[in-house]
């Protein structure tokens, strides 16, 4: 498992857009499994689960990403899981790590703070 949270300068919904568009449209096996979106009045929170095929673990991983603006900056956090390769063992040889990272990597023009 592997877990970044920023804060970023645009919206939570142009910022649920670049992730989106960064996953699905930048890997062969990435997919939006779901997305889900609450708004009230200015606030919005918007999730979005993600999933990518690593080789190096010969498995899918998952990314869940939340965002929201309550505290009027938007805030990004993201976990990875579901890439270690054993029952027992959660070795994942990277995926969660480089999944992760993809989000603040497509976001990197758009950083404020890391949390």
């Amino acid at each position: 498992m592997s877990v970044r949270e920023f804060t970023v300068s645009i919206s939570p919904e142009a910022a649920m857009d670049v992730i989106q568009s960064y996953v699905v449209g930048r890997s062969i096996s990435g997919t939006l499994v779901d997305r889900y979106v609450r708004q009230v009045g200015e606030h919005g929170l918007h999730v979005i689960v993600l999933e990518k095929y690593y080789m190096r673990s010969s498995n899918r991983a998952s990314l869940t990403v939340t965002i929201d603006n309550f505290d009027g900056a938007t805030k990004v956090h993201a976990v990875a899981s579901g890439g270690s390769e054993g029952v027992f063992f959660r070795f994942d040889w990277g995926a969660g790590n480089n999944f992760a990272n993809g989000v603040e990597t497509a976001l990197e023009s758009y950083l404020m703070g890391v949390d």
